[in-house]
């Protein structure tokens, strides 16, 4: 049933589209809690708000495929990712004495640490240089560190062995960990969870 969904939503059936979101909510706002985590403590966004912004996001956009539910959840916390970064941006231009400016997240009263976007940043940005150099690679990343599957799941919904996507975890890991010191002279900061396996 899923499939068929994302097959309507691709063709540009709004109400299945919105039917999808439905569906996958529960996985979609598992997901936004984890982008909120990583983000820090001192975020006032919740992963409510995250979720539904990057649904009108997601919905906003033209001839964006999705040929199934892990493809799906994999953009879909890219986009969150992306809107987390903006967000913390906003925020921290604002306690610097940057003009107001209107948005669509929420934004509460500024707590008096921003957290900085610059850790998530440079993972995102270091994931997107691995989706050019490998996108399966990339896309394992996005599944299991991003989206929360196993990579025993990954595994089962690839049909490939548990240790094929262990071995590309470990490759992924160390692709992006070398970007990003390529990029910025130094290591990923460990809170945010990239030696998880």
């Amino acid at each position: 049933m899923i499939g068929e969904l994302i097959l309507a939503a691709d063709a540009g059936d709004a109400a299945k589209a919105g039917e999808l979101f439905a569906r996958l909510y529960r996985e979609l706002h598992a997901i936004a809690e984890r982008e909120l985590n990583r983000g820090g403590r001192d975020l006032t966004l919740s992963p409510t708000t995250l979720l539904h912004e990057a649904y009108l996001d997601i919905a906003a956009r033209d001839g964006v495929r999705f040929p199934d539910k892990e493809r799906f959840l994999a953009y879909a916390s890219r986009v969150m990712r992306g809107l987390l970064i903006d967000y913390v941006r906003r925020r921290r231009a604002v306690k610097r004495g940057g003009e107001f400016q209107l948005t669509t997240l929420a934004e509460d009263a500024l707590g008096a640490a921003v957290p900085e976007p610059e850790p998530l940043e440079r993972l995102s940005n270091a994931l997107e240089t691995l989706e050019h150099v490998d996108a399966r690679l990339a896309n394992v990343v996005d599944l299991h560190f991003f989206c929360g599957f196993s990579l025993v799941d990954i595994a089962r919904l690839r049909g490939v062995t548990d240790r094929t996507v262990q071995s590309d975890w470990r490759k992924a890991r160390l692709l992006l960990q070398r970007e990003i010191e390529r990029r910025s002279g130094g290591p990923l900061p460990e809170d945010l969870g990239m030696r998880r396996s």
